[in-house]
């Protein structure tokens, strides 16, 4: 009896280990750094367009979605009768609506106007959502229910770049920290309960980018990447810890999130290519910075090393691998941005072509702008196409050029797949199947 008692324990904790399933509560995932840590995904597709489970009908808009606890979130605009914005909840299992809350959002002066930009946070029970004009709410996540929220805009006299505000609200302890682009406020962190302000710092434009934070040398650090610069900040108390200036060339445009890897800091923009920081100590153990390197191309299709539009990318070993102006997937000499090799295959030539890129164990999970999700492998050896299939089709509200795109983040949850275009969110299981005893 005791011996068949432990060996179903056993059993047990071999079934978790081998089927963990995930939440993506925020932009990038669980711990924002683009990885997918679920178990029992398929290894290959079987056909070429993926069954879809279920469809909701939603507007447009740049947001990918978030989940959390059988939820899904996303936001979209409507136009008619009136310009407003929606956040809205849908359940996980089946795609049925459980709440949406629609507020007026008239765009002043924003280009790109299919709609919201920032993925939806989820954290402790409540949904945080930063709209194109700097609306921020703070949602009771079950019910929908408006906790609490604010017009940064209005409250920090902010200047709003010319494609919106995008950057995802991040948590910190009890802190939202927020890429807001005010005066003397371009970064904000606010209690997450109460919205009550805790510090604001900075007097740069603002950036597209989303916060992160890191631990450099054993102590946290908000990486923020404004319009004029790389900064470090103490996230307790917004104190500058180091800054790297990256003034734009023409206008602020950095989307791709700031990656680290333990001691590099890379960052890429469409215009103005690619800065690598080496992120250390000084002699009295406070946080610093110095310019390993920095690459620009004379123009947006003649580039140097990186010059990534919207697609995050990767720093893996020796090697960073990102998307260039024009849908290139390369491989750089992370310590020197020499190119190594580049690609074409993953998609189509383009302006602006988009990849989506997330480290699921030994591979990666690429989703590209003509709506397919592949399975991938890179190495300074080259790209790997593993599989392909087709996931959603794109649209034209994003961008009305190449019969529309796909150009929002996917979210990957309880071993499905979850994306959107401007008409519909959708869901697609990536399970292995089960085996048979």
């Amino acid at each position: 009896m005791r011996a068949s008692v432990l060996i179903l324990l056993v059993c047990v904790a071999f079934a978790l280990t081998v089927c963990r399933a995930d939440d993506w509560p925020q932009w990038r995932g669980p711990n924002r750094d683009g990885v997918w840590r679920e178990t029992g995904i398929i290894e290959k597709f079987d056909k070429p367009q993926l069954d879809i489970e279920w469809r909701a009908a939603i507007g447009p808009g740049y947001s990918g979605p978030t989940v959390a606890n059988g939820r899904v979130y996303v936001t979209d605009r409507l136009t008619e009768p009136k310009q407003v914005e929606r956040v809205l909840c849908f359940s996980a299992t089946d795609g049925q609506p459980l709440w949406s809350y629609t507020y007026d959002c008239p765009y002043e002066g924003i280009s790109y106007t299919a709609g919201p930009r920032a993925a939806v946070t989820i954290d402790e029970g409540r949904a945080y959502s930063l709209g194109t004009m700097d609306n921020l709410f703070c949602f009771d996540a079950a019910t929908g229910d408006v906790l609490w929220q604010k017009d940064l805009w209005k409250l920090y006299h902010a200047k709003i770049p010319g494609w919106g505000i995008a950057a995802a609200p991040l948590i910190d302890g009890n802190r939202l920290i927020l890429n807001a682009g005010g005066e003397h406020a371009c970064v904000v962190a606010l209690d997450k309960k109460t919205g009550d302000e805790i510090w604001k710092a900075l007097d740069d434009p603002a950036q597209y980018a989303a916060p992160v934070i890191i631990r450099q040398d054993g102590r946290q650090v908000l990486v923020i990447w404004t319009g004029a610069a790389v900064v470090g900040l103490d996230p307790a108390s917004g104190a500058e810890f180091w800054r790297e200036e990256m003034k734009p060339s023409r206008m602020p445009i950095g989307i791709a999130t700031p990656v680290f890897d333990g001691r590099r800091l890379f960052v890429s923009s469409f215009y103005d290519g690619s800065l690598m920081l080496r992120l250390k100590t000084d002699e009295a153990g406070r946080p610093m910075a110095e310019r390993l390197w920095r690459k620009v191309g004379p123009d947006e299709q003649k580039t140097e090393s990186l010059h990534c539009m919207i697609g995050t990318p990767m720093l893996k070993g020796d090697y960073v691998y990102g998307v260039d102006s024009f849908g290139q997937l390369r491989c750089l000499n992370a310590d020197t941005g020499e190119r190594i090799w580049e690609s074409q295959k993953a998609v189509p030539k383009a302006r602006w072509a988009a990849i989506h890129m997330v480290q699921l164990q030994n591979r990666l999970v690429m989703f590209n702008e003509r709506g397919e999700l592949l399975f991938g492998g890179v190495s300074p050896e080259g790209f790997e196409e593993f599989s392909r299939a087709k996931l959603i089709e794109p649209t034209s509200d994003q961008l009305n050029q190449r019969d529309g795109v796909c150009w929002s983040h996917p979210a990957f949850a309880n071993r499905h797949v979850y994306a959107r275009n401007d008409r519909e969110l959708v869901s697609a299981s990536l399970a292995a199947p089960r085996a048979s005893n």
